[in-house]
């Protein structure tokens, strides 16, 4: 009976240590004609709003506000250090900082230009002058450029659990 109940023990071990599919492939089909890489969270691309649209609506949020929402836009700058943060253009001069939930994830450092969809929470954001100075540091400014940062400044930041890289 005592070997039994050890067999039974070996067995519950063994099939409690399945292993876990952490890969980051496509869990759906690509649209036709277009094509993605993803990173962190699989999101769809079809309720995705123009960085336009997006920028209108960080006009209207107050620094208490949150947005659940996902939108495109063009890759202006990414952390040199490791792709743990990137700016998207908005339009108009404007960009929007975008962080990855918990640094869950990164993207590709080499991504500057290229077209992404983004899904997660958009705010307004006083950012202080050191974490502005962090910042620019990471993305590679200059030592003259980055002592040029004196002031607080009021931002857009986004929190993305999921981003579509189009290919």
């Amino acid at each position: 009976m005592r070997h039994f109940n050890i067999l039974i023990a070996i067995f519950i071990v063994f099939s409690a240590c399945k292993p876990q599919n952490k890969s980051k492939e496509p869990i759906r089909e690509p649209l036709a004609g277009e094509t993605y890489e993803y990173f962190g969270a699989q999101i769809i691309d079809s309720n995705a709003m123009t960085n336009g649209m997006m920028r209108k609506k960080y006009k209207g949020m107050v620094e208490t506000d949150t947005l659940a929402s996902q939108f495109s836009g063009r890759v202006t700058e990414v952390c040199k250090a490791k792709g743990c943060w990137m700016k998207l253009e908005l339009g108009n001069g404007e960009e929007t900082m975008v962080k990855f939930r918990n640094y869950s994830f990164f993207v590709p450092r080499d991504i500057v230009g290229r077209e992404v969809i983004v899904n997660g929470v958009a705010f307004v954001e006083e950012r202080s002058v050191e974490d502005q100075r962090h910042f620019a540091y990471d993305g590679g400014k200059s030592d003259e450029e980055i002592a040029l940062i004196t002031e607080v400044k009021r931002t857009y930041a986004f929190v993305a659990d999921g981003v579509l890289l189009k290919k």
